[in-house]
């Protein structure tokens, strides 16, 4: 990336973060309202289309498998295409499935049309929340976390109110156009907000690791889903087949130099038990939002439309009460809102289980309250808490991670309740033990915020401790270096692949012996006989394409160490920035190695150092 490409993403997250916010909202609503508006009108297409339950049922499992195979492909797009560029090309593929579903004239067509749009859907909430993480002040991160959590809630709650009164009205093609109509706004909206803010790594892309992925989360997913239609045999064997290839997945990305998931998050505890808390709220509202409605139908014998009005109080509210838990996360963290949360889930559940013989519409409706409400108050600030720990690197992997985990969540919600509620649909007795399944969801959920609330007290004690430590704080952790024993050319190829200047020179034992930088390999290129100060002179060899080839050919041979600089300045990483200051001052070098107890722990460069100055001016500021 240029360094005006650098400058404009700066001034553009300074400008108008709240603009670009909104588009990524925006598209989190439209991804969680996908993943059920059509569900709703599955008896109408039935009757259209002369298909049955088990055909109409792959277009809720297709688009589950499409969506869930594209979130892990999305972190490495997000790294490889510029962020404008990758939204409206994934906003695209919505827009046109949605054309494709709303003309559909049978089932075939209708399907494909939903795959597509299952293709864009399962990159659209990882693309936003990276979108947020870019832009979002560190002090207002909660705030605009919650914002995003406000729309995953809104999102598959309103679809089934809005779903049920375009059916009242018009047919399913009309509902489908509906939905068009907000791609299309989406797309205008990303082409007008949206800047080009991510930082550009062009990594790798491994086909086999994809292969590997798919096949698990296609496996998984699909053998969840299935798990209560009948045939356990084929559900519990297609379930183990994608544990066999996620473990091949998990070990092969621990092999390459450049994975398409980097699964290091998954290592730091609170990340890990965030992701998994997260699950637990999203579930409940997957969960709740299909079997309270069609007990409403079944049980109590209630309109379509009057059981998803019955719900309406609770969404409305959550709306509420998202933004409001993110900025009390900001100001006082997670220690009461994930807790509380839980409590709220797992009581008014509970309760709610209690009234299936009462036939009270209006307690059923005040008691969801607190279920959706509780689940806001969680997904926000829990999605801020995780990510918070880890590095500004591992973000687009976190996201994806925390993305997958939504996906497994709706399947597993929808699935494991509803079949639940099947055993006894009518009576009430499936209804109640969905409800206390739920509290139970809560309790244990209840039980893993106290413990996320301590491993995070004692990762932010870590990072305070390390922030003592000087330039630790904000170095490159993973540099990259070669070996001493390697050619030139070994450390021209990782300079070319990485895209770095230069490259620490570490033996056996990781201890620093040398630097290389590009200049060296560019003097060695230019010929022992240059003349420095005669231009026409400088670089004789670039004049005879003979000698060029045969001093390339040269550095296949040459030993790194006979052209590196032998004695590297090194920084510990206990130093302060003013020493690491004079350091780049006197020595007007671009980058230091930094050691730990004499072996390389880091790098760091001169524009991490003035990032780190400009974020410590702008907190004396805040």
């Amino acid at each position: 990336m240029t360094q005006t490409q650098n400058s404009n993403n700066v001034s553009s997250r300074i400008r108008r973060p709240e603009l670009m916010i909104f588009v990524a909202a925006f598209s989190a609503f439209l991804a969680t309202f996908n993943e059920t508006f059509l569900n709703v009108a599955f008896t109408q297409i039935m009757d259209d289309l002369n298909v049955g339950v088990a055909t109409v049922q792959w277009l809720s499992t297709a688009y589950m498998l499409g969506a869930a195979v594209m979130v892990p492909i999305s972190a490495f797009l997000y790294r490889s295409i510029p962020t404008r560029k990758l939204y409206l090309f994934t906003v695209a593929l919505l827009v046109i499935g949605s054309a494709v579903c709303a003309s559909a004239g049978n089932f075939t067509v209708l399907l494909a049309g939903r795959i597509v749009q299952a293709f864009g859907t399962g990159m659209l909430i990882p693309i936003g929340m990276n979108i947020t993480l870019e832009v979002a002040p560190k002090r207002k991160l909660g705030a605009y976390m919650g914002l995003m959590g406000a729309m995953t809630t809104l999102g598959p709650s309103s679809s089934v109110i809005l779903a049920g009164l375009f059916l009242a009205l018009a047919d399913w093609h009309a509902m489908i156009w509906f939905f068009f109509t907000l791609t299309v706004l989406c797309f205008i909206c990303g082409a007008l907000m949206l800047d080009n803010i991510s930082r550009l790594t062009y990594p790798k892309l491994d086909a086999l690791s994809v292969i590997y992925i798919s096949i698990a989360l296609i496996g998984i997913l699909y053998g969840i889903s299935t798990v209560f239609m009948g045939n356990l045999k084929l559900a519990v064997a297609v379930i183990l087949l994608g544990a066999v290839f996620l473990s091949a997945f998990i070990r092969r990305q621990s092999r390459l130099e450049q994975p398409l998931i980097k699964l290091t998050p998954l290592a730091i505890k609170p990340f890990a038990l965030g992701v998994l808390l997260n699950m637990l709220a999203l579930l409940v509202i997957f969960a709740m939002n299909i079997v309270t409605p069609m007990f409403l139908q079944s049980g109590w014998g209630v309109s379509a439309l009057a059981a998803s009005l019955t719900l309406f109080p609770a969404i409305l509210l959550s709306c509420f009460f998202s933004p409001l838990a993110g900025r009390i996360y900001d100001k006082h963290g997670a220690a009461i809102l994930l807790p509380l949360g839980f409590i709220l889930i797992g009581l008014a559940a509970g309760a709610i289980g209690l009234t299936h013989s009462t036939g009270n519409i209006y307690l059923l409706s005040l008691l969801y309250i607190p279920v959706i409400c509780g689940s806001a108050l969680i997904i926000g600030p829990v999605q801020s808490l995780a990510l918070s720990n880890l590095s500004f690197e591992e973000n687009p992997h976190g996201v994806t991670i925390m993305s997958t985990g939504f996906q497994i969540a709706g399947c597993l919600g929808a699935s494991l309740f509803s079949g639940l509620y099947s055993l006894y649909p009518t009576a009430g007795g499936g209804f109640t033990a969905s409800c206390l399944l739920a509290a139970a969801t809560g309790a244990l959920g209840l039980l893993l915020a106290l413990l996320e609330n301590k491993w995070s007290n004692q990762q932010a004690a870590y990072h305070q401790t390390d922030r003592m430590t000087g330039i630790a704080a904000f170095m490159n952790r993973t540099p990259y270096s070669v070996s001493n024993r390697a050619t030139a050319l070994d450390a021209l190829l990782c300079m070319a692949e990485h895209k770095t200047s230069g490259l620490p020179i570490v033996n056996d034992q990781t201890q620093v012996c040398g630097f290389i930088s590009d200049g060296d390999i560019i003097r060695y290129m230019g010929g022992l006989e240059m003349e420095p100060n005669n231009f026409s002179l400088r670089y004789p060899l670039w004049q005879s394409l003979d000698k060029l080839d045969d001093r390339l050919a040269k550095l296949s041979s040459l030993k790194v160490m006979e052209l590196a600089t032998k004695e590297a300045v090194c920084i510990e990483q206990n130093a302060s920035e003013q020493e690491l200051f004079h350091i780049f001052a006197d020595k007007r070098i671009k980058k230091v190695p930094v050691l730990n107890q004499g072996r390389l722990s880091g790098i760091v460069s001169r524009s991490d150092l003035l990032r780190q100055l400009i974020n410590q001016a702008m907190a004396r500021q805040q």
